[in-house]
């Protein structure tokens, strides 16, 4: 669990994240939603520690990262996986070698016992042997996506960041890298938090959802609340879209013969 309490950060005087208290649950996937410029990217930056809030407590199972010393801080970071926006992959890497990188960085274990971590990884996120010699620019985005992923579980993690993992993607591949990253961490009952704007992920693995907006923290609750909720702010990030504003129609048209049925 990662519990963050009166979070601030601030940059040449302007407050980006104002007082920002949120838990983020093991086991479950933890969506962080807003529109771009909202605060969502630094909020995740402060989290892994490549940005120092201004005050506030950033507590890891209770452990506060803030007050750490180094080595402790490298030591936590350790337990860290990260999926980036766009793979971070080495080119000049095979996809084996990529996710044998931070096992080769970090881990005391013989090659071989790397490399059998290194593949089991990749079979998990149903990435088989024909495509482990096979470079990065040689795959598909999709398959890029599921490298990373396979990268970002290989030190067996207690903590995953995704920093918007659809980004690039076609609306099929978003789902099946959503319902990946949802299995894994339920399978290893990881804390994992999500930065998307994505409403498909919204509405298919938001398990527990904060929605940011202008650095404030204005809503929180889940996939199956966000459609009746009615904070206005949420309600223009989420039915600012065509087809959700249909989906906000059928439910409010719902709940009237809903209300008519029980008359």
């Amino acid at each position: 669990m990662i519990e963050l309490r009166e979070i601030y950060k601030s940059f040449d005087g302007v407050e980006v994240l104002k007082d920002i208290s949120a838990v983020f649950e093991n086991g479950k996937t933890n969506l962080v939603i807003g529109q771009s410029g909202s605060g969502k990217t630094v909020l995740m930056k402060c989290i892994v520690g490549l940005l120092t809030p201004d005050c506030g407590q950033l507590l890891y199972d209770g452990r506060d990262f803030l007050s750490m010393g180094k080595d402790e801080k490298k030591s936590l970071r350790r337990e860290m996986g990260m999926i980036f926006q766009s793979a971070a992959l080495f080119d000049s890497m095979t996809v084996l070698e990529n996710v044998m990188f931070p096992l080769n960085m970090f881990s005391n274990d013989t090659l071989r016992e790397r490399t059998r971590r290194a593949c089991f990884c990749l079979e998990r996120v149903n990435l088989m042997g024909e495509v482990h010699e096979k470079y990065p620019g040689e795959i598909s985005g999709g398959m890029q996506k599921r490298v990373a992923i396979a990268r970002a579980i290989a030190l067996n993690p207690q903590y995953l960041f995704c920093d918007e993992p659809n980004s690039g993607l076609d609306p099929k591949t978003s789902l099946v890298i959503d319902d990946l990253i949802q299995s894994i961490t339920h399978e290893y009952n990881m804390t994992t938090i999500i930065n998307t704007h994505d409403m498909n992920s919204v509405m298919g693995i938001g398990e527990s959802i904060i929605f940011i907006h202008k650095g404030n923290l204005e809503w929180r609750g889940t996939s199956h609340e966000v459609i009746s909720s009615t904070n206005k702010k949420l309600n223009e990030f989420v039915f600012a879209s065509d087809l959700f504003k249909k989906v906000k129609a059928v439910e409010e048209l719902d709940q009237i013969l809903d209300q008519s049925y029980t008359k």
